[in-house]
């Protein structure tokens, strides 16, 4: 009998490897290819969506210098994110930055999983937000910057306001611990990257003629093909946002089309009656402002909500680009605070109002009211404002003081495409 329980004993810690290898998290191959689409995407996003919508809006000897801010700009993050932008947003560490756990993506391999996909996977999803983030920025600040200055703000913005941002949302940091809500990139993205531009637009100044001259976008038809591919892409964004082929990404994404078409009507439908004639450009306009209203809001409101958020997005963004704009007196070529910040600071808010189960949300966390979840929201959207700001105005000063920040007028007026890329976009 003895000898029998010692086999029996003997067999039991023979199975001890086998049972802790079926312990293990495994990656769901559903959510792996998932993920893969959502993050591809979101880079489809960038390059070429940001480049052609920004770059349509632009005076045509322009438009190849703000092609190649994006796309070098988008090189340039990949490269700091593997170096080092992923370990600080997401590996352990304080409140408000990541640790060094990570940096060259060391500790991760072919088998560590982030949820129920693939870790390699997540560094490449989160890479594609912070690179369309810095790509936005340039909007702001188009058609005057020097090329070298924009490559040295990208470095020290991504690394002092970008990432300790997404630490504080994303990885458990300081605004997570707090209770704000962001599905997908208000604050981490779209308040971030608009914070930025408009201090930029202050520190550079007016456009040469700005104000005296027609500023007209330049090619409409590449505003409206920019637009779409972004309107296309932000369902990885979105859905994506989910970390999983799950029902939260279904919500996201029918959310994200509802919010799409609300603020696309009411946009247009504002501007026809104001200057008596729908445009393209309102429309295009309309569908980012939806876009960027309900992204912190997307897997957390009902589709009802979603549509209200959509609709009170496009309200919002056509008065961000006519009449804030005027007030704040900046020259922001792209109009990147008016929709981005105002819209993102609109569904931030709104997130915080129809997550509420009452009005089809999800419903907040327990013992939090509706008016404690908005104040934690507008807490969140101050934060992340005068973070970013300062942040950035540092990052533009450094640049200044290195290479200058803004081209000469000379320059200026023949336009950046020739005098710093040697390119012309058109044939003359």
């Amino acid at each position: 009998m003895k000898k029998l329980l010692s086999m029996m004993g003997l067999a039991a810690v023979a199975m001890l490897p086998t049972l802790a290898m079926a312990a293990d998290p495994v990656a769901n191959g559903a959510d792996n290819a998932f993920m893969m689409i959502c993050t591809a995407l979101v880079l489809f996003m960038t390059v070429p969506g940001v480049a052609l919508f920004y770059g349509g809006l632009l005076r045509s000897k322009n438009v190849l210098s703000m092609l190649t801010q994006v796309i070098v700009t988008f090189a340039l993050v990949c490269v700091l994110w593997m170096l080092y932008g992923y370990s600080v947003a997401f590996s352990e560490g304080n409140a408000f930055f990541g640790g060094f756990s990570n940096v060259m993506l060391k500790g991760i391999t072919l088998t560590s999983v982030s949820g129920t996909f693939a870790q390699f996977i997540h560094v490449a999803f989160q890479c594609s937000f912070a690179a369309i983030t810095v790509a936005l920025v340039v909007g702001g600040i188009a058609e005057r910057v020097r090329f070298s200055a924009v490559l040295i703000f990208t470095v020290i913005w991504l690394t002092f306001s970008y990432l300790p941002i997404a630490h504080m949302v994303w990885a458990n940091g300081f605004l997570a611990a707090d209770g704000a809500l962001d599905f997908a990139g208000g604050t981490v993205v779209h308040i971030n990257a608009a914070s930025a531009g408009l201090v930029g637009a202050y520190l550079l100044g007016k456009r040469a003629g700005f104000g005296k001259e027609a500023f007209k976008p330049h090619n409409l038809p590449m505003v409206f093909t920019g637009a779409s591919i972004l309107y296309v892409g932000w369902f990885g964004f979105n859905a994506g946002s989910a970390s999983a082929a799950s029902a939260v990404a279904a919500l996201a994404f029918l959310n994200t089309v509802m919010a799409t078409a609300g603020a696309i009507l009411s946009w247009v439908l504002i501007e026809w009656m104001v200057r008596g004639k729908p445009s393209l450009l309102g429309a295009s306009s309309g569908a980012i402002a939806g876009l960027v209203a309900i992204t912190p809001a997307c897997g957390t409101v009902g589709v009802g909500g979603a549509l209200v958020i959509g609709l009170i997005g496009g309200v919002a963004g056509l008065w961000g680009v006519v009449t804030l704009k005027k007030w704040l007196n900046v020259d922001d070529s792209c109009d990147v605070f008016g929709v981005h910040g105002v819209c993102g600071i609109v569904g931030c808010l709104l997130t915080g109002v129809f997550t509420a189960s009452s009005l089809g949300g999800t419903g907040y966390a327990e013992g939090v009211t509706m008016g404690h979840q908005v104040w934690i929201q507008l807490l969140s959207v101050i934060i992340t404002l005068v973070w970013s700001s300062v942040v950035a105005f540092i990052a533009y000063k450094v640049a200044d003081m290195i290479v200058g920040l803004r081209v000469p007028e000379e320059q200026e007026r023949e336009g950046l495409d020739v005098n710093s890329h040697g390119e012309n976009a058109y044939n003359q």
